[in-house]
């Protein structure tokens, strides 16, 4: 039995703003991931694994800072000197814009660091190159679309072509490995990418240029044993209740509110050769509030809006929004000082104003559109608008010039002229 940790899309340093711990210096945020990151190395340590997969997407992009390198790496070596063979696949967000350009992972194989084994490139490996495990790997780190066309030698025209092309490859690819394993030992597959069928979650915020997906028999084929997924931040398995699992354990800590309902987790998985046992790892992560209101009635309104609000001790140390929708006149009756005075225990309070212009016309009550010449009803639409007046008296002149082209020169523009 092999026991493996996977988890994925650790983006370490996506939130920087805000708040700074005085003791560290480091935004409390990156805090938030890096508590996360200590949890589940502390746990692989502990608990003695012999693999750990990481799907992907280390940083937020591919030039991390180097402070945010040295806290990447305090964890990582953690495992080298626990003697646990890590496996680091590269990401969207680790590849550089060019290719030759080193990625964000590259210093591990550089440096050669000990039982860290850094996979940029689709590949297979055995018991011999997984020291001595009894496993087989198959990785599809990130496959970029540029890298793709320089080596196939295409055009960028028709992506969505190039996408297909790219998919029925890496099917043929993982078809010839499944051939060529060794039928005795579990198998895993690992690949960041999108799959057919997966639901997506906030992390459309954060991803880089387009996007291919795997199909879904592919990754539910029964030759394997486990499929280790990185790339899309909601939790998931796509094959739950049937061999092999095929698991996105998504994003280490939230990473903004388009998460704020998913619970975050980590995978420990024992897997042996047509069987596997899977354990979902929650992590206990920033909590993020999210909260709507729409405003109805003037009378109350400061009520009505900070009753949307949480409980105090909800409130405290969460990253909190408030959206509130209310009509455009009504904007001097929303008291933020008080809100904010409510919110005051919140790591953060973000309050998303949304004032509500009335796009319809209204005329007086005694008179109907049919009372009004064509060319007035045009002058109530500009005011509706909020035209300058210099610009809608300039817009009048250019209707009154078509209007009277189109009744072949007449001058009358009274309101039974077009009928």
């Amino acid at each position: 039995m092999l026991k493996l940790l996977h988890f994925s899309d650790a983006h370490i340093d996506i939130a920087t703003q805000g708040r700074h711990d005085p003791q560290s210096g480091l935004p409390v945020r990156v805090l938030d991931f890096l508590k996360a990151l200590d949890t589940i190395v502390d746990a692989a340590v502990q608990e003695r694994v012999d693999l750990v997969i990481f799907a992907g997407d280390a940083y937020k992009d591919r030039t991390p800072a180097p402070t945010f390198q040295r806290e990447w790496g305090k964890r990582i070596i953690r495992l080298s000197q626990a003697n646990i063979l890590t496996l680091l696949l590269v990401g969207n967000h680790d590849l550089p814009p060019a290719s030759g350009r080193a990625h964000a992972l590259q210093e591990y194989d550089t440096l050669q660091v000990p039982h860290v084994r850094v996979l940029a490139v689709p590949q297979k490996l055995s018991p011999a190159e997984l020291e001595g495990l009894p496993v087989q790997v198959l990785a599809l780190p990130w496959i970029s679309r540029s890298g793709m066309l320089a080596a196939l030698g295409l055009s960028a025209e028709k992506p969505q072509e190039l996408y297909q092309l790219i998919e029925t490859r890496l099917g043929e690819l993982v078809d010839t490995w499944l051939e060529s394993i060794d039928p005795d030992l579990p198998v895993i597959l690992t690949a960041h990418a999108s799959v057919q069928g997966a639901c997506y979650g906030g992390e459309r915020t954060v991803m880089l240029g387009g996007d291919l997906a795997l199909p879904g028999s592919l990754v539910r084929n029964p030759r394997l044993d486990y499929v280790a997924l990185g790339h899309i931040h909601k939790p998931q398995d796509l094959n739950e209740g049937a061999h092999p699992p095929v698991i996105y354990p998504g994003s280490i800590e939230r990473v903004d509110f388009g998460e704020a309902a998913d619970e975050k987790y980590y995978i420990r998985a024992d897997i042996e050769r047509g069987k596997t046992r899977v354990e979902w790892r929650r992590l206990d992560g920033r909590r993020f509030i999210d909260r709507y209101v729409r405003v109805t009635a003037p009378e109350g309104m400061r009520s009505q809006v900070s009753a949307a609000l949480p409980a105090a001790n909800e409130i405290k140390d969460a990253m909190l929004r408030l959206t509130v929708e209310y009509p455009y006149d009504w904007e001097a009756l929303l008291d933020e000082a008080a809100l904010r005075r409510q919110a005051a225990d919140a790591f953060e309070f973000h309050l998303v104003r949304r004032p509500q212009r009335e796009a319809r016309l209204r005329l007086p009550a005694d008179h109907g559109v049919s009372t009004y010449a064509p060319i007035d009803l045009l002058d109530v639409y500009w005011k509706s608008l909020n035209t300058s007046l210099d610009e809608s008296q300039e817009l009048q002149k250019i209707a009154r010039d078509v209007i009277g082209a189109a009744m072949g020169g007449k001058e009358s523009l009274s309101k039974n002229s077009l009928v």
